[in-house]
């Protein structure tokens, strides 16, 4: 049956899913959830869409053109005079994001394990932070890609397992849920939760990583309904997970006048409600969003930089190595320089949404160049649907900036 061979080829799809369910997707969904209810689920489904969309971009340029986002904007720009700001506008961006979001991701993790234990202490959580460096060092160092897919598949389905169980258990609303999703609302200070919604889902990140990743699974047009079919799956099931959150935290938290700061805060407030089973349940999702998650930030930015840089061939591997575990080392100074994890994790969300519109911009430009995909470049749907996902994350940005600036 081809639906069953299309689940034997998930992969690069998982990556992505891993990356954006991470502690930042948990924490902001609580928080959507907790303050808002069922009303900004609409922004999870855009954002899912969204991502499935430029994903889908993303796989297919790594399986057709065998090459990764990096390295098509490198060789698409290689004679224009902006090819060095632009270049070092996204080093930067991606470097410095991606070392926040690492430190949220390892803060989340260790929030996880003090949920577990029911013991917010500063020693368990500085131990947790480092531990859980330390294997995901060591899977960088050592790990092929396909062990690291693997690792990463077993983490994406665990954490499907804990969320949807906690879903289940906590009864929610589902009419409230139906029409959270598909009747948009922009309650009073809820923009910058909007914004850290699709932030954390459609992760800028990832269309280097999803490009790269499907670059070393598959090759050529034999292989695309393949990769098509892993970008819906996984990314789907991965945003269905994130909703889930955020019903969980409507259901047990909104409808009860409850408050959360954290996920940690949800998980151990949800135990008088339905027994210590939901708090294991959902620390342990968190520790394994925070492990899959402290993956994903260093090997995207290894990929994109080491593209764009494009080293000696010798040398290549080092740097690639050098590049992901000095993301991990950075994230463990910032999330053990004592700032709290719940501004770590939502500033990550936020930088993101701010640079999405820029990475999609780039992404839209190189998806249409027929030197590099033939009769595989956009077609006026996917280029429609494109500037869509484009011009919303925009105004939200944009909106966003001036209303800080109190203009609005």
């Amino acid at each position: 049956m081809p639906s069953l061979n299309y689940f034997k080829n998930i992969g690069p799809g998982a990556l992505v899913a891993a990356a954006f369910i991470g502690p930042g997707t948990v924490t902001v969904c609580t928080l959507a959830g907790a303050n808002f209810g069922y009303t900004l689920l609409w922004a999870l489904l855009f954002a899912t869409v969204a991502t499935i969309i430029f994903q889908e971009m993303s796989g297919r340029l790594g399986t057709i053109a065998q090459k990764g986002l990096g390295e098509a904007l490198r060789d698409s720009l290689q004679h224009s005079m902006w090819k060095w700001p632009l270049f070092a506008l996204i080093a930067m961006a991606l470097y410095g994001g991606n070392a926040a979001y690492e430190a949220g991701n390892l803060s989340g993790a260790a929030l996880g394990v003090s949920a577990i234990l029911n013991e917010p202490n500063d020693t368990i959580f500085t131990w947790t932070i480092v531990l859980i460096a330390l294997v995901a060092g060591l899977v960088l160092w050592r790990g092929s890609y396909k062990q690291v897919e693997r690792l990463l598949m077993v983490l994406v389905l665990f954490m499907g397992v804990a969320f949807i169980s906690t879903f289940i258990v906590s009864r929610p609303d589902l009419g409230a849920f139906m029409q959270g999703m598909f009747t948009p609302t922009l309650p009073d200070e809820s923009l910058i939760t909007v914004v850290a919604l699709i932030g954390t889902t459609v992760v800028p990140y990832n269309l280097f990583l999803h490009a790269s990743a499907a670059k070393a699974r598959w090759q050529g047009e034999a292989d695309l309904p393949a990769a098509r079919a892993d970008s819906v799956i996984s990314i789907g099931l991965g945003g269905l997970v994130a909703m889930f959150i955020v019903s969980t935290a409507a259901a047990s938290l909104f409808s009860r006048g409850l408050e959360a700061d954290s996920a940690a805060d949800m998980a151990i407030q949800l135990e008088p409600l339905f027994g210590s089973f939901s708090k294991y349940l959902l620390g342990a999702g968190l520790l394994a969003a925070g492990l899959s998650s402290s993956l994903t930030a260093p090997l995207a930015t290894a990929y994109a930089l080491t593209e764009i840089i494009n080293p000696n061939a010798k040398i290549k591997e080092k740097i690639f190595r050098g590049i992901s575990l000095s993301v991990l080392i950075v994230g463990v100074m910032f999330a053990l320089s004592g700032a709290k994890p719940i501004n770590i994790i939502i500033g990550a969300q936020f930088a993101n949404g701010l640079l999405l519109p820029i990475i999609a911009a780039f992404l839209l430009y190189t998806m249409n160049n027929k030197a590099l995909l033939g009769r595989y470049t956009n077609g006026w749907i996917a280029n429609g649907l494109g500037a869509i996902v484009f011009l919303v994350s925009l105004g939200l940005g944009v909106r966003l900036v001036l209303k800080a600036m109190a203009v609005l």
